[in-house]
Formats: C-alpha cells, structure tokens, sequence
C-alpha cells in the first residue's frame, strides 16, 4: 500500500476543488450576495490541504488497483465532506450533516434535497449546487484528470473504479486521454443544452444550471417546483431529449465522432435502453390519460418522468405521487433499471439486466440441453465468465445493501412506501420516491442518522457498491497487501 502516493493524489484533488469554489464565488460576487465570501474560506482550507500532502509526489509513484479503489472511494467523501462547507458556513444550510447529504447529493448526482425554501437561496449557492452534478456526473476523478497531470502511468486503475458500468471500456490507451475525451463531448453535449434553453425563454442563470444537472442526471433546480416551474412544452421537450441522451453510454458518441455508425446502431444496450422508455412512455401516458385534459398532455407528461426516472436525474414536471399504482409501479422499475454503462446515470444500469437475462436465458437451455456448448453474446462479443460473474455479485451485494439499509432506516418509524423508496432512490442515485419523498417532498424529515445511512448508499451507488466497500476491508490497508 503506497500511502504517500494516495495521500498525494487526494491531496491534490482538494487544491482542485479549492479553485473550483472560486466559480461559485465569483457567481455571488456578481450578484452581490454577501454570502460569496464564504467560498473563499473553502478555497482558503483545500489549498491549505493541498500544500502539505499535494504540493509534491513522493519517489514511489506506482498505484495498483487497491490504491485506485481507496483513493477513488475516500476522494469522494473528502470532496464531499469540504463541498458542504460553503452551504453550512454561509448559513444556507445551518446543520452540517443537513449541509453534507446535500452535498453527497450533488456529487453522486442524486438530486435528493432537504431544502424547502430552494428559491430564497443565493445565487451562488445555486450555481455551486448544480455545479456538484456536472462535476460528479462523469466522475470527480475524471475531472481532475482533465486539469492536471495525476500519474498518467498508473491513472486507468483510477478510471476503473470510478466509470459506471460492468466493465471500464478504453476508448483510448491513457487515461487521461480519455478523461479529456469523455469531458469535450460531454462539455458539448452541455453547452448545446444550453442554447436550447435560452432559446426556449430560460435567462441564462437557470440555463446554465438546469443544463448542469441535467449533464450530470443530478436534477437540482433553483425552484422548488423544479421544471414544473416554467410550465413550458418546449423546455420539457429540450430536457427530455437530453437527459435520454446524457443516459447513453459515452463510448457510442466516440463511435459517431469516428462515423462508426454501424457499432452505434448494433448496440443492443441502446436498443433495449431506447425501448424500455419507449414501452414505460406508452404504458404510463394510458394509464394516467383519465388525469389530463387530451393524451398528448398525458404523454408530455409521461415521457419527462420516465426519462428522468431512467436516466435517474430527478427533475419533475408533475406530482407523480398522485398518479395510479401502475404508473407508480412502472417507474419504481426504472429506478432499479437505471441507464446505460459509461453514461452520467445511475442505477443498476441496462447492461447489466442485459446480461442477467441472457444468462437465465442460457441456464435454462443448460436444464434442456446439459451438455451444450452455451455462450452469452452482447453485441456480439462474447461476455467472459468473470464479468457474468462480477454482474450476479454486484446484484447480491445490490440487495443485501438495499435491506440493511431499509431496516436502518426504519427506525424514522415512517410508512413503508417512504422508507423502502427513500432508500431506493438514494442507492440508485434517482433523487425523489413515493409517499414523503415524493415529488414535490423532500428528505428534511429524516433523522440525523438516516441521513447519514442514505449518503452512504448514495456513495455506494455511485461509484457501483465495491470500491466504497472496500474501505472496509482490513487486508486493503496492508502495506504488504
């Protein structure tokens, strides 16, 4: 275990954050929010950090994956845990813990809140808020490496334990490479949102930041309404289409960036990714048809909640809550589901389920056939047995978490509804659920512990159960390991 060099690295990931508070700040300062000086304090306390452990590398700068593992895992609460900072001190948010779920909120781009009054909240802190998601939607990892130069030799085993999806494809040999990569197209991505909103009447405050989380698939507004606030058509058409495509998996816009549209096109996770909305859209716009005034109503409606569902962003356009069981159903299934591999979305992720199925699939043929030769293809590549394996894992670890945590949390004494989807939501990093957590709710009822319990399972979401585990593993901590 190479401790200098992981305590290098984090340190030099808090220098980033202390520079990246200066944004936020400067937001305030052009508003004239007194509160903005409470950024500074921030930068003041991660610079600080960054001169005694970041300022320079030790001898030894070899990594291996248990030092990736710990450094991704404990960059991300210390990100956290400094994040809240602005929040608690500038009184926005006055307890800390209150101030930290937020926190670990935005940055595993949840978009659970414990704000009731969001609209009465400064500028700055808005932006900072929003912020969180476009950063921790391609990973705060990622972005680092984008700005500095972390150790390019060793750097993949940060980009493994950081990129959603069963298995961290390459799209380039370095990694850093790659982060530069996945962020031009992802800033793109961005940028082209928010045109579109401008376009649409949003002033360029709310663009900027609705295009931010919606990058991340965080959903953060500054309205307590959320999108609904606009009442526009034509913004939730734009927001749809982009957080469908912010849930797709990174690697396939390098494949359009190459012209290999034929890889995009035979990918059967976007197939089944594409279908999936399709079907929830369909079945839901039906089912609460009765509710709205002509069906197309019902499908406006219908398809903005299961894109933000799926892609697990959060933004809401109506009380969901309200709607029939079989709406509600149907989108406590996408919660689990969840987007693409490699995209900026939570959940389990479609590949996966890809992957299960296909593999009940061939059992089944096994108990018919014991002595065939059967093997699970996706797109047309055969899945190796250590991956299959690595998929029936994470989903047995996925449940046993989900019931630990449900019972944890049941101690609040709510109501199931409440309880079961307060933890759902929060382990897929979807932000709202049923019953208090509702829609237009928030988790500000819950118990100072609970919430403690939820950003744990945030984390554990995020960055896909294991490498937060691992911080739990003695054997990991051996210098002889």
């Amino acid at each position: 275990m190479n401790y200098k060099m992981t305590g290098y690295i984090i340190g030099k990931m808090l220098g980033v954050e202390g520079v990246l508070l200066l944004i936020p700040m400067a937001v305030g300062l052009l508003y004239k929010e007194p509160t903005a000086v409470w950024f500074l304090a921030g930068t003041a306390l991660l610079i600080l950090c960054y001169l005694i452990w970041g300022r320079k590398a030790p001898e030894n700068t070899t990594i291996y994956a248990k030092e990736g593992l710990i450094i991704v895992a404990t960059a991300w609460i210390f990100w956290s845990a400094f994040g809240a900072l602005p929040f608690f001190l500038s009184g926005a948010i006055p307890n800390y813990i209150d101030a930290f779920f937020e926190t670990v909120s935005g940055f595993t781009t949840t978009g659970s809140t414990i704000l009731t009054e969001i609209e009465h909240l400064p500028k700055g802190i808005l932006f900072w808020r929003s912020l969180t998601h476009w950063i921790g939607g391609m990973g705060v990892l990622v972005f680092v490496m984008v700005l500095t130069s972390l150790d390019e030799k060793n750097s993949m085993h940060l980009m493994r334990a950081e990129v959603p999806g069963p298995e961290a494809d390459k799209l380039v040999p370095k990694a850093r490479s790659t982060a530069r990569l996945l962020y031009s197209m992802y800033f793109v991505l961005t940028a082209a949102e928010i045109i579109f909103l401008l376009f649409g009447g949003m002033d360029l405050f709310d663009s900027v930041t609705h295009a931010f989380s919606t990058a991340g698939t965080g959903g953060f507004s500054g309205y307590n309404a959320s999108v609904a606030h606009f009442d526009s058509v034509y913004i939730d058409s734009v927001i749809t289409v982009f957080m469908i495509l912010f849930g797709i998996n990174f690697n396939l816009y390098f494949f359009i960036v190459l012209k290999n549209m034929m890889g995009v096109l035979k990918n059967e996770e976007l197939r089944y990714y594409l279908g999936i909305i399709a079907a929830a859209a369909v079945i839901i716009a039906i089912n609460i048809r009765p509710m709205y005034e002509t069906l197309g109503k019902a499908f406006r409606y219908a398809v903005f909640q299961v894109a933000s569902v799926i892609t697990t962003t959060g933004f809401v356009t109506a009380d969901f809550n309200q709607w029939p069981e079989v709406s509600k159903c149907v989108l406590l299934m996408l919660m689990v589901i969840g987007a693409c591999a490699g995209s900026t979305g939570g959940g389990i992720k479609v590949s996966r389920f890809l992957i299960l199925l296909k593999s009940i699939k061939r059992e089944m043929k096994l108990m018919l056939h014991p002595k065939a030769v059967t093997i699970v293809k996706v797109n047309g590549k055969r899945i190796r047995e250590e991956t299959m394996r690595g998929v029936y894992v994470y989903f047995i670890a996925y449940v046993l978490i989900l019931i630990g945590s449900v019972f944890l949390v049941s101690f609040d004494n709510f109501d199931f509804e409440t309880t079961f989807t307060a933890v759902l939501t929060t382990l897929n990093n979807v932000g709202p659920g049923l019953g208090l957590v509702g829609a237009v709710e928030n988790f500000a009822k819950f118990s100072g512990f609970s919430k403690i319990v939820m950003c744990i399972d945030m984390l554990v979401g995020r960055l896909e159960i294991f490498p937060f585990l691992m911080l739990f593993l003695p054997t990991l901590w051996s210098k002889k390991f």
